[in-house]
């Protein structure tokens, strides 16, 4: 059966996240934008992903919304554009914000060692490839948890002591956040802090974790009044309510046998349950495209959005700068054309990066194949949301679909 696709521009009545607009009424072209269509109906095929939601807004208005193909493996259910899915590592935008509210009010400051909110980690210690152990050259500080270069272990060539001891000490097995950092205390970093970019999430599991210390409440609680019932993210949680779960999109993998199949874990066998025994701010959250795309405007609105201010102007152009510029060079571990900001890549070179963008282009991705993009230069955005967790053998796989996705929306840009 044919890949089910939704109006693209629906009546202007019509509720949606943010007001709609036509294509190009807001500098893009519709016929440009078909080029996007076919790519994605043919990436939801009867062989390929099984389904995506796809989601442009240029200057606050939505130009494209459109889902693909199927909700579930048995591709019965067409995938509706409200439906539901794991977000995984674009949990650590969200997470960051919640942050660097805190430091707005002045309970916190970036500069501040982890050690002043959390016990256990005022003498860290770095554990060298022979087993031997040393001080750390300096202390591990909330700005290095959220720019990853606090140097925790991270898979990099000469962490594999400093894995290995991690995973007998095995934090993610911890019931809450405050488990989870009392057992990170014992684990050994692999390198100094400041020395290096290494992508980690127990960096911002802390960050979570120091949430919830100095605001005095939960995590999940933080968020939920401080950010998503402000931004009306109203499908956005740790946990998807009985009377919304069947909207959550089925995970896959692809099998041995190269077909693919339900990806394993409590939350591909029970949609909508917790991804994680904790509120994880590295990688918990369920959304929707809707819920994020008005999380996304919040950013590109310099921290506010419908009247609500999250964050002032300034932390938000504090937070899309490149801040790995102590490194050389000053760029992080999977593209020599970006560099990191606070929470998200930042683009510093499109040419380099090899791809349609603009230089100050921030955003990431989650492991289970959803992206988003933020583009002050042209005030866009850009959501992909597809529920598949690649293979490490990617010649075995389905082809990744966020190049080519991105290239088709910067291609529809009019002069």
């Amino acid at each position: 059966m044919a890949a089910v696709a939704l109006c693209a521009v629906p009546a202007m009545a019509a509720q949606g996240p943010l007001p709609f607009a036509a294509a190009k009424d807001e500098g893009l072209s519709a016929e440009r934008l078909e080029r996007l269509h076919a790519y994605l109906r043919d990436a939801t095929g009867t062989e390929g992903y099984v389904g995506a939601v796809a989601l442009i807004a240029r200057h606050g208005r939505i130009v494209d919304w459109q889902a693909y193909g199927y909700r579930d493996l048995a591709r019965r259910e067409p995938l509706r554009r409200d439906d539901i899915f794991r977000i995984y590592s674009m949990t650590k935008t969200v997470t960051t914000v919640a942050v660097l509210m805190l430091m707005e009010e002045g309970k916190l400051s970036l500069d501040d060692p982890l050690s002043r909110y959390l016990p256990g980690f005022e003498h860290p210690r770095v554990l060298m490839s022979d087993g031997s152990e040393r001080p750390a050259a300096r202390p591990v500080t909330l700005h290095a948890l959220l720019t990853h270069t606090a140097g925790y272990p991270a898979g990099l060539k000469g962490d594999e002591a400093a894995v290995k001891r991690m995973e007998s000490i095995d934090p993610h097995a911890a019931a809450d956040l405050r488990g989870f950092a009392e057992r990170m205390s014992r684990v050994p970093l692999a390198a100094d802090p400041g020395s290096r970019f290494g992508y980690d999430g127990a960096s911002l599991e802390l960050a979570a974790r120091v949430v919830e210390v100095v605001s005095g409440e939960s995590f999940e609680r933080f968020l939920r009044e401080r950010i998503f019932q402000p931004l009306d993210m109203r499908d956005t949680g740790f946990a998807v309510p009985e009377a919304k779960r069947a909207r959550v999109v089925d995970i896959t993998t692809m099998g041995a046998n190269g077909k693919l199949r339900i990806a394993d874990g409590a939350s591909a066998a029970h949609p909508g349950a917790p991804l994680n025994a904790y509120a994880s701010g590295a990688g918990g959250l369920y959304s929707t495209a809707a819920d994020y795309a008005r999380f996304a405007q919040m950013l590109l609105g310099h921290g506010s959005l419908d009247g609500h201010t999250v964050l002032g102007r300034k932390t938000v152009e504090l937070m899309l700068r490149n801040h790995l510029a102590m490194l050389g060079p000053p760029v992080n571990q999977f593209n020599a054309g970006e560099g990191f900001g606070l929470g998200g890549y930042v683009v510093l070179d499109p040419a380099r990066r090899g791809q349609p963008g603009s230089p100050g282009q921030f955003g990431w991705s989650g492991a289970a194949s959803t992206y988003y993009t933020i583009d002050p230069h042209e005030d866009l955005l850009a959501i992909l949301l597809l529920q598949h967790l690649p293979r490490e053998d990617a010649a075995k796989d389905l082809p990744r679909l966020s190049r080519g996705f991105y290239a088709l929306v910067y291609q529809a840009l009019q002069p």
